[in-house]
């Protein structure tokens, strides 16, 4: 390996993990800050429990299927233009829905900033693959998914505190804020690509380039993993916040919002798996990971608050771990284009959080919590057992 990729403990490896810690961060929390406001927009709009979480389907859906055209594009169009780009454009567009009283033009936003992100996490992975040294490479991912997890942890907080303070729009306006500050550090500190070699705009690359990833049986793998996982994930978190606003818990917005302060296990947990990894292997790993977000869907249905606490986070310590080690391992068996495989992976990942999230609404509304658990556990079982295989 040439002394050009980051090694850790150099200057250049803290700057680069840095940048990319904001990137993660200012991603999910622009993404995902109207879960905890789930239930104060089905209220103030009208709509029920799984109309309200289109504003995180769409946007998640939009995210997944704009992926596999973006992470093409930026095969020939480099790494770190658009992914600033994208960021500085999904703020705007956070702005925006901000300033709206109509609930068909909110999801439009949402949608229109789903399709702007999706420039950002698949070329953040293939960065990650690029540019650092192998052996920093686990560690890298890790922090990149630990600054998914706090910004996931900060968008949801944030989001509860200010709209107990002025309303769902003052909530949305200052999570976009935050993202035109990550904007500015990633600017500042992430290094230009020195190992990205542009490759002409060919549809008959572009396809053959899936086909080849889609032709790898790990990779295969590794997509269904994603879909699965983050599917229970959003959707356990998307309808927990209905069942604490409700008897016996009835807690407030804010109240909520702090719960997904669990998320800072996530940070722990993305950067911890990385490391055990050469230690015990990707595949005991993974199935450690799943084991524990198993055991927290069963503290989640018992009827005590403390239980349910530790439920949620135990589920997000193994979501996070079993997710950064899925992730890097895409970038480990990808013969080539790696921002194609990312993007592949991560369209699974958020085509998984838009559909188990969505469809986790109507088994919620009809056959209520227990029923929803049951069909997750399922999930994460189906999962586990397409570890086994890896």
């Amino acid at each position: 390996m040439s002394a050009t990729h980051l090694a850790r403990g150099t200057a250049a490896y803290r700057r680069a993990t840095l940048a990319l810690f904001c990137a993660g961060f200012a991603t999910f929390a622009m993404l995902y800050c109207v879960q905890p406001l789930l239930p104060l927009l089905a209220a103030h709009f009208r709509v029920s429990a799984a109309s309200s979480s289109l504003a995180l389907s769409l946007t998640t859906l939009s995210l997944a299927l704009c992926l596999l055209v973006s992470g093409a594009l930026a095969e020939s169009w480099g790494r770190k233009p658009v992914m600033a780009g994208a960021l500085g454009l999904a703020a705007l567009l956070g702005i925006a829905c901000a300033l709206v009283e109509s609930w068909n033009h909110l999801l439009w936003l949402r949608a229109l900033l789903g399709l702007a992100l999706s420039g950002l996490p698949a070329l953040a992975m293939a960065y990650v693959g690029e540019e650092f040294d192998p052996d920093a490479l686990p560690a890298a991912m890790g922090l990149y998914i630990g600054g998914t997890a706090l910004g996931g942890l900060l968008g949801r907080l944030l989001a509860g505190l200010l709209s107990d303070l002025g309303g769902w729009p003052w909530a949305l306006g200052g999570i976009a804020g935050l993202g035109l500050l990550a904007l500015a550090l990633f600017l500042w500190l992430l290094p230009p690509s020195r190992h990205f070699r542009a490759q002409p705009l060919s549809l008959r690359g572009l396809l053959g380039n899936f086909a080849l990833h889609l032709g790898n049986p790990r990779l295969r793998l590794l997509f269904a993993l994603a879909f699965l996982l983050m599917g229970g994930f959003v959707a356990l978190f998307n309808y927990v916040g209905f069942r604490l606003a409700a008897a016996p818990f009835n807690l407030s917005a804010t109240v909520i919002g702090l719960l997904f302060t669990v998320y800072l296990l996530g940070i722990f947990s993305a950067g911890w798996s990385g490391r055990l990894v050469p230690r015990f292997g990707a595949r005991q790993v993974l199935l450690g990971g799943i084991a524990l977000m198993l055991l927290g869907v069963a503290l989640c249905a018992t009827p005590w608050l403390s239980a349910a606490v530790a439920g949620l986070a135990l589920f997000t310590l193994g979501f996070f771990a079993a997710h950064a080690v899925a992730s890097g391992q895409v970038g480990a068996h990808a013969q080539g284009a790696k921002a194609q495989a990312s993007a592949l992976y991560l369209c699974a990942y958020y085509l998984g959080s838009s559909l188990v999230g969505y469809g986790g609404g109507y088994v919620w509304e009809h056959a209520g919590w227990l029923a929803l658990l049951a069909v997750l556990a399922t999930l994460f079982l189906l999962a586990a057992a397409l570890v086994r295989r890896l």
